[in-house]
């Protein structure tokens, strides 16, 4: 029992080794969600000082390189134990953003300028113009100062205000035009020869008023329920040339002729000789007596015979 604890005093007398945590390490990429950047976020491992306050990060959108002499005096002046080793270390910080809509800025400008004698719906031209980047999260507010407007060459010149928590205020100087616009209509979808156009055929839009067309339909009622004369693509505009009424009656279709006059109502089966839209003229054999009168298209596969028609001559018939 003796040799036992005599053996064992021995290894009581060791120092107990104490658990080493990892050294700091400068991280290569930084992504900086806040506008203040902490020890901790440019160093792994940095222990108890990872809450230290280093600087400002770059704007939102913005990065910057900590090289190996940046991140050696920022461990000197926070006390951390890192040294270098090698010139090649360093950081990238970056700062994610993004940007405030270009539809809201321009909504902004319009209705700023519109006060100063330019059109409502004109279109906004920003040449070069790359919107203002914000942080992730925040909600931004934007307004306009010094806005001035030149009618006749359409010139206007304002100052972007772009506010937002966790940045620095931004001021953008905007230059541009804007120009005039009409409605157009356009069609939803690829459309065939002969195809009656629906509401859900087609979109309206302002366009600008230089590249549109003469004969460029603008208003839906002058294109919904007409039919096309030639097939037109996705997102074009309809040609008021390209478009007429549509056929409710097709050549060699049956029709119901219906003859009205004083004291006097008839109908008889008969076949259409040509497409007619609803209140044309179009030339109806009977085909009872297989003569051919004229008569008016008054629905789907009806006819009106006008009154007192007479027999038409036909080609190759006596």
């Amino acid at each position: 029992m003796l040799r036992r604890a005599l053996l064992a005093l021995p290894l009581l007398a060791l120092p107990a080794r104490a658990e080493q945590s990892p050294p700091p390490v400068p991280r290569p990429l930084v992504l900086a969600e806040e506008p203040l950047l902490r020890l901790g976020d440019i160093f792994e491992n940095a222990g108890r000082l990872a809450h230290q306050a280093v600087g400002a990060a770059p704007a939102p959108g913005r990065r910057m390189v900590l090289d190996t002499a940046n991140l050696a005096a920022i461990a000197r002046r926070h006390g951390l134990a890192w040294r270098p080793l090698s010139g090649e270390e360093r950081s990238i910080v970056e700062r994610p953003g993004r940007p405030v809509p270009r539809e809201e800025i321009e909504a902004l400008l319009r209705f700023d300028l519109a006060r100063l004698g330019a059109e409502a719906e004109a279109e906004i031209e920003l040449p070069g113009f790359a919107p203002p980047l914000v942080p992730l999260a925040a909600l931004p507010e934007i307004a306009l100062e010094a806005t001035h407007y030149e009618p006749t060459g359409r010139r206007f010149a304002s100052t972007l205000v772009v506010a937002a928590e966790g940045m620095a205020t931004q001021r953008l100087r905007l230059t541009g035009r804007a120009l005039p616009t009409v409605p157009v209509v356009t069609a939803a979808r690829r459309l065939a020869v002969g195809d009656v156009v629906r509401a859900a055929d087609i979109d309206e839009r302002r366009v600008r008023a230089e590249r549109v067309r003469p004969g460029t339909a603008q208003r839906a009622e002058d294109v919904v329920g007409r039919q096309l004369r030639r097939p037109i693509g996705t997102d074009f505009p309809f040609m008021l040339a390209d478009l007429m009424a549509a056929a409710v009656v097709r050549k060699n279709q049956p029709v119901l002729m219906v003859l009205d006059g004083p004291g006097i109502s008839m109908t008889a089966q008969g076949r259409a000789m040509q497409d007619a839209a609803r209140g044309e003229r179009v030339p109806v054999m009977n085909l009872l007596s297989r003569s051919v009168v004229e008569a008016e298209a008054i629905g789907p596969g009806r006819v009106r015979v006008l009154p007192g028609a007479v027999p038409l001559r036909v080609a190759g018939r006596g």
